[in-house]
């Protein structure tokens, strides 16, 4: 969690967040809706060294889905197509009754880990995630019990101070991922990266997600700080100014930079030692 880690030369773990909850393929034609889309783009992602999917479950008409059987049909073939990749289901929660938001938690078998966003946000002009600490609660408590690690979804100062409250309850070591981007998110700069990394607890690891042209900076500066990275079309669409991204792509890019900065990238083996999976 601090530049002596970079030093030393600690594997970075990649998370590729294939699909998200708000576009779909009128953003881009590459991002996958389908289990069986969704699954090719994981195998292509661990391929090229991502060791964690992040995952989000699609209706047939390509809308977010939070259902049990949705998440189940992607885990079962994103399993089936992946050799050892650790899952991690999305619970988070824009614009959707909290009641829904334990669903993807309740697969056969649970997945290895899932997101825990740490409190309320806006994203748009008319999308937002409550997020209380009474549905925060009880997503925790539901992941305790089937053995599900959380990773804390930070989105802004506020939500660092949620995530601090239920650090003593988490298994060592705490995973947090930090976020900056628009909206209520934090404003996007090296500086406010920093600033949170100075704020967490000795011996927590931490992750990093920017939002669009952000990504390739703020992970950047991450692997420096010994931290590790999610990429993927969930968090931004583009390669560079005008040129599409794929999963693959983007992974293949965060693996270039973590090799050209000293940083080897964690096989799925290292990752779960990592994170104390």
């Amino acid at each position: 969690m601090t530049y002596d880690d970079y030093l030393d030369g600690k594997p970075a773990v990649v998370t590729a967040a294939l699909t998200g909850g708000i576009h779909g393929k009128e953003a881009s034609p590459h991002l996958p809706e389908t289990p069986a889309e969704i699954a090719a783009d994981a195998a292509a992602c661990e391929a090229a060294g991502a060791s964690v999917l992040h995952l989000h479950a699609r209706r047939e008409n390509g809308e977010r889905a939070f259902s049990t059987e949705r998440f189940q049909a992607v885990a079962d073939a994103v399993r089936d197509a992946t050799d050892d990749a650790i899952l991690q289901h999305s619970t988070g929660g824009t614009a959707a009754p909290a009641a829904l938001r334990a669903e993807p938690l309740r697969t056969d078998p649970p997945p290895e880990m899932a997101s825990l966003d740490m409190g309320p946000l806006n994203r748009g002009r008319r999308l937002t995630s409550e997020n209380t600490r009474d549905t925060v609660d009880g997503l925790h408590a539901e992941m305790r019990e089937r053995g599900i690690k959380p990773e804390l979804e930070v989105f802004n100062d506020g939500h660092l101070n949620e995530a601090l409250r239920i650090v003593d309850d988490l298994a060592e070591p705490p995973y947090l991922t930090l976020i900056l981007g628009p909206g209520t998110l934090t404003p996007p700069s090296p500086r406010n990266l920093q600033h949170l990394v100075d704020q967490l607890p000795a011996g927590a690891e931490f992750n990093t997600l920017g939002f669009g042209r952000h990504q390739l900076p703020l992970t950047t500066h991450a692997l420096l700080l010994g931290g590790h990275v999610r990429v993927g079309l969930e968090d931004n669409l583009y390669l560079r100014a005008g040129e599409r991204a794929t999963n693959e792509a983007l992974v293949e890019r965060a693996v270039r930079v973590a090799d050209e900065v000293g940083r080897p990238v964690a096989t799925p083996a290292e990752a779960r030692d990592l994170l104390g999976l």
